[in-house]
């Protein structure tokens, strides 16, 4: 009688690549020492990274907390029973930095393609609205927003125009879009002319028209491609929310400066500033996750 291994080598037909088929791969002796070299490195690497970071961080904590005006900087910024005391006046007031952001990003995202999509029209008839659209970016992409919320806060109800609001929280809102449209449009414009022109040739001689052709093949590569962007913007976006405390809005920030101006005291501002990072933190992650999967991606097809 023939053996197991006997029987599989002597099948007619069969070649020597399908006969080693049934052997179990295993590393050879080079990729074990390789393999090897690499966790020897990876654990050295490790280690060096942990010591640095100890002695880093280490000295700045020290440096600080034997600083002359370390008790004093912790009983003004720091009390944090006083901090708990005011805390859910400063989560009212962070609401509203909430219910804008959700607003004022709608409205940004409206605008801003539109202004993108004019901007990248090439549509003759559509010339005076693409200098007025140009002329709309340089302008408000080059002056602070905090100017903006001012010359809006204070300009528009100096206008007295009968049916224009004087609103703070309204203004403050249109203050916000009018200065992130501007700086959205720009993106979203940059990733609508990162799509390769082939890809709207193919489309037309398929047999789609312009809007199908954008709608269907050019906005979602160039989304695609501006999502990381975006979402910092959306992360910038929440935090100058805050600024709108000038016109006299109940938010986080003015909750936190109504606080500290009855007592002198900071903590307040600290209380404020952790709600944010309780926000943008995990959105900064999620950002920097988007970021790298488009990267990955990114190469893979570019393997392929």
């Amino acid at each position: 009688m023939s053996s197991l291994n006997e029987g599989a080598t002597s099948r007619p037909g069969s070649s020597g690549f399908e006969n080693r088929a049934f052997v179990a791969w295993e590393p050879s002796a080079l990729e074990l020492e390789r393999r090897a070299i690499r966790r020897k490195q990876n654990h050295r690497n490790v280690i060096i990274a942990s010591l640095s970071s100890v002695l880093v961080l280490g000295t700045l904590l020290v440096v600080a907390i034997t600083s002359p005006g370390w008790k004093s900087l912790t009983d003004t910024f720091f009390k944090w029973a006083y901090g708990f005391e005011v805390l859910p006046k400063i989560i009212l007031g962070f609401t509203t930095n909430i219910l804008l952001t959700i607003i004022a990003a709608t409205c940004v995202a409206i605008f801003g393609m539109a202004i993108a999509l004019t901007r990248t029209s090439r549509s003759p008839a559509l010339t005076p609205f693409r200098i007025l659209a140009t002329i709309y970016v340089d302008i408000f992409r080059g002056i602070p927003m905090l100017l903006i919320i001012l010359l809006v806060g204070f300009g528009i109800p100096a206008l007295r125009l009968r049916g224009l609001t004087n609103n703070v929280l309204i203004l403050g809102t249109t203050a916000v879009v009018i200065t992130y449209s501007a700086y959205v449009a720009e993106v979203l414009r940059s990733g609508i002319l990162t799509v390769h022109p082939s890809q709207r040739a193919a489309a037309r001689s398929l047999g789609l028209s312009n809007f199908q052709t954008l709608r269907h093949v050019v906005l979602p590569q160039a989304l695609r491609r501006v999502t990381p962007p975006l979402l910092n913007d959306l992360v910038s976006l929440i935090k100058d929310t805050g600024l709108v405390s000038i016109l006299g809005v109940t938010d986080a920030v003015r909750a936190a400066q109504i606080s500290s101006s009855r007592s002198f005291n900071y903590t307040p501002y600290v209380m404020a500033a952790i709600l944010f990072l309780m926000v943008t933190i995990p959105l900064t992650r999620f950002t920097d996750r988007t970021m790298r999967h488009a990267i990955e991606r990114q190469n893979a097809q570019g393997m392929a």
